[in-house]
C-alpha cells in the first residue's frame, strides 16, 4: 500500500514511521528542517535504547510522490486550507484520506441522519472548497487517544497511548475500510472501528473545547484551571451546552462535565495543545475547537452564552497575536 504523510509533526511522524516499519511504501510531505532530516535519516522513534529509524521518501513537492492508495493528514485545521489546495497530485479514484485531526470537521454532517444532515460549517470551510477538494466519499475520519512529542527534526516520541478510532461519514465500504485497519494495526496501534465517528468527535471535542482555550487565556496547565471553583464552573456550563447541542444533532454525551473533567485531572499539570501552541507563536486551533460549537449553537437555536463568551476571548486573543482564525475564501 502506498501511504503519503502530510504533516510532519509528532503525529504524522509517529504514524507513519510505524506504517513504515510494518512494511509499507510511506512518503512524507515535509519542509525545512524536518524534511532534511526525513531525507538523511527516514523517519525516527525515540526509544528507551535510542533512536529508530524507519525508510521512508521526503518531498516538499506532492507532485513528487505521484498517486497514493491511503493519504494520511495529520496538521491542525489552520493549516488544512492550504495543505487541500495542493494534494490534487496524490489524489486518485481510490484514494483514501484519513484525518488524523483534532476538532469539528467540515464533513461532520455528511452522515448524520435528521434536519441537519449535509449541513455546511463556515467556521472550518468558509468558501466550501474543502469538500470539493477532499469528498467526504474518500474521507476516513480518525480520532486519536495518545501522546507524542517532536524531541528534534523527523522523530516522534511516544510516551503512552496508542488508540485510534476511525470511521467512515456515511458508514462502512468494509474492503477498503478493513485494509486500512489492518495495516494500522500491523504498525501496532489500538485501532477501533466506529460504526458513528461522529459521536466520538464530538465525545473528545466535548472535553478539548473549554481546557484549550481557557489554558492558552490564562496560561494555565489543566489541573489548575480545574483547580479554580470559578473556572471549573464556567468550563463545566460551557460542557453543558455543547451537550445541549449534541442531543440536537444526533451525538448524544451519557456523561456530566465533573465525570469529565476528573478524567482530565488524572492527566496531572498537562500542557494543552493550544497553550504549547501561544507559547511558540504558531496559530491556534480556535474554529475546529471552539468556533465550530459556537456556529453549531446559532444553527440548532441553543443558547450558548459560556461558549459564545469563551470562543469570543479566544478569537480575540488570537488576534492580539496577529492571527486570522478563520482561513480566507477563493
Amino acid at each position: 500500500m502506498k501511504i503519503c504523510i502530510y504533516g510532519a509533526g509528532a503525529v504524522g511522524i509517529l504514524l507513519g514511521a510505524g506504517l513504515a516499519r510494518a512494511g509499507n511504501d510511506v512518503s512524507v510531505v515535509a519542509r525545512g528542517e524536518t524534511l532534511v532530516a526525513i531525507q538523511q535519516n527516514g523517519l525516527g522513534l525515540q526509544t528507551p535504547d535510542g533512536i529508530e529509524y524507519c525508510p521512508a521518501t521526503a518531498s516538499a513537492d506532492p507532485a513528487a510522490l505521484g498517486p497514493q492508495d491511503l493519504i494520511i493528514i495529520a496538521v491542525k485545521q489552520p493549516a488544512l486550507d492550504a495543505v487541500s489546495r495542493s494534494l490534487a497530485p496524490l489524489m486518485a479514484a481510490h484514494t483514501q484520506v484519513l484525518l488524523a485531526m483534532n476538532g469539528v470537521p467540515w464533513w461532520f454532517f455528511d452522515g448524520l441522519s435528521g434536519e441537519y444532515q449535509g449541513m455546511t460549517l463556515k467556521r472550518v470551510d468558509p468558501d466550501g472548497q474543502l469538500r470539493q477538494r477532499i469528498p467526504s466519499a474518500q474521507v476516513l475520519g480518525c480520532v486519536v487517544h495518545l501522546a507524542c512529542s517532536t524531541p528534534q527534526p523527523g522523530v516522534s516520541f511516544n510516551p503512552f497511548g496508542k488508540r485510534l478510532i476511525i470511521g467512515r461519514p456515511r458508514g462502512n465500504t468494509e474492503a477498503v475500510d478493513t485494509a486500512v485497519r489492518e495495516r494500522l494495526q500491523a504498525a501496532r496501534f489500538e485501532v477501533e472501528w466506529s460504526a458513528r465517528i461522529q459521536q466520538d468527535i464530538w465525545y473528545k471535542l466535548w472535553g478539548n473545547m473549554t481546557m484549550n482555550p481557557v489554558s492558552a487565556l490564562t496560561k494555565a496547565t489543566s489541573d489548575k484551571v480545574l483547580d479554580d471553583e470559578l473556572v471549573n464552573a464556567f468550563c463545566s456550563r460551557a460542557m453543558e451546552e455543547a451537550a445541549m447541542i449534541g442531543d440536537l444533532i444526533g451525538c448524544p454525551i451519557d456523561e456530566t462535565p465533573q465525570a469529565r473533567n476528573a478524567v482530565t485531572r488524572k492527566l496531572g499539570a498537562m500542557r494543552t495543545s493550544m497553550l504549547q501552541d501561544a507559547d511558540a507563536g504558531k496559530t491556534l486551533e480556535v474554529e475546529a475547537l471552539i468556533g465550530v460549537v459556537h456556529e453549531m449553537g446559532v444553527r440548532t437555536g441553543v443558547a450558548t452564552p459560556s461558549i459564545s463568551a469563551l470562543y469570543g476571548l479566544i478569537r480575540l486573543y488570537a488576534s492580539q497575536m496577529g492571527q486570522s482564525s478563520v482561513p480566507a475564501a477563493g
